[in-house]
């Protein structure tokens, strides 16, 4: 069986999408679903390609038992419209990007991260020029995301 691919964005890559990425997979791990879902991210921008993600990022995560310090900053590609079956943007700017630079029959992969859950606002902060306490609202806000995602991608297994 082919695995359903997801994918998150946002925009150096360093930050928000491999925080949900990285969340993702432990969460997956911890229901036994790594089998079914395999998980990336990329940025819309080059800024930081090769690049971990930010150090306070990593620490922060690490204190609530993820790691994600072997992901890597990679900029979308064409080929991820085709690749994912689910790609996610972090806030609306991506959105507006990823729109734009997708193939229209691709356009029903694309959703907001925070579609999958009951948050009223549906955009992840960008925490990078921000102090800790902005990293950790953004990994509150990925986990509620992650628990919503979780939810949606179960019943799309139980179908």
């Amino acid at each position: 069986m082919t695995k359903y691919k997801v994918l998150f964005v946002c925009t150096g890559n360093i930050c928000r999408s491999p925080s949900a990425n990285g969340i993702l997979r432990h969460k997956l791990a911890e229901e036994s679903l790594s089998h079914l879902i395999e998980t990336d991210s990329v940025g819309t921008h080059s800024y930081h390609i090769g690049e971990a993600p930010t150090s306070q990022g990593l620490k922060l995560a690490s204190q609530r038992g993820y790691d994600y310090s072997d992901l890597r900053a990679r900029q979308l590609k064409q080929h991820d419209f085709h690749d994912f079956d689910l790609i996610l943007a972090m806030d609306c700017g991506h959105m507006n990007i990823l729109q734009s630079k997708c193939p229209p029959e691709h356009l029903p992969k694309l959703f907001m991260f925070l579609d999958f859950c009951d948050e009223a606002n549906k955009e992840v902060n960008d925490p990078y020029y921000g102090g800790p306490s902005d990293y950790e609202t953004m990994l509150d806000v990925i986990e509620i995301g992650v628990t919503g995602l979780i939810s949606h991608l179960s019943q799309k297994f139980h179908e």
